[in-house]
């Protein structure tokens, strides 16, 4: 009998270190992704988060992800890839002012993501004297959506934008956070056609678990 205990003991821990392990592999997958991920071209990155969504729609039903009953932080990194069109209004001296509209691709990495694709669509608005303000919609492959404000964090220099979470719906409702990116242009044309990518977006986002109880454990997800 003591030798049998001790043999489920030892069968224990050697349990506990393969889960450990795994853990840590997993870790070290996701950031392998996302490494690959930031190499990839233009077209690329748009390519492979359009397979990705399609993806989420076909796949098995299986317990959602976000929103768990202690309605923890959700941290996350990853690549906003988009195209859109701006209009400019010149104002006195250098001063200017624009109106764009983006919508593209939303590829995350991270081991508590909210998800790992969405469709992200964006409204700013850019006053060359007093920064840039706006509000952005990402929507999962079920349709649910988290909203955002976008604000300019120090100059237009600093290139430096944070997004604050301030509600959405379905497994996003109540949803708060914040999370943070630079810029970068791949592609402005005369005519106002616009490419472009975020640069280091990084955040983390808590779900009101009262409000998204109800997406727990959705067939859906």
């Amino acid at each position: 009998m003591l030798r049998l205990r001790r043999e489920a003991v030892g069968n224990h821990s050697y349990s506990g270190d393969i889960q450990a392990s795994l853990h840590k592999d997993e870790k070290a997958i996701f950031r392998l992704l996302l490494e690959r991920v930031r190499r990839l071209s233009f077209s690329g990155k748009i390519l492979l988060a359009s397979l990705l969504f399609m993806t989420g729609c076909d796949r098995a039903p299986q317990a959602t992800q976000l929103a768990p009953a202690g309605g923890d932080w959700h941290e996350f990194q990853g690549t906003w890839t988009t195209s859109g069109s701006r209009n400019i209004m010149p104002l006195a001296g250098d001063r200017r002012a624009s109106i764009s509209n983006f919508s593209g691709s939303l590829v995350l990495a991270g081991p508590s993501r909210p998800d790992v694709g969405f469709r992200a669509e964006a409204i700013v608005f850019n006053d060359s004297l007093t920064g840039l303000t706006g509000r952005a919609v990402w929507t999962d492959e079920h349709g649910d959506q988290a909203f955002s404000e976008l604000q300019l964090a120090g100059t237009q220099t600093d290139n430096k934008i944070v997004g604050t979470f301030i509600g959405g719906t379905g497994r996003y409702a109540g949803a708060t956070g914040t999370y943070e990116f630079a810029w970068r242009f791949v592609l402005e044309s005369e005519d106002g056609n616009l490419q472009g990518e975020s640069v280091g977006l990084k955040g983390r986002v808590r779900v009101n678990s009262a409000q998204a109880s109800s997406g727990i454990g959705d067939p859906r997800s």
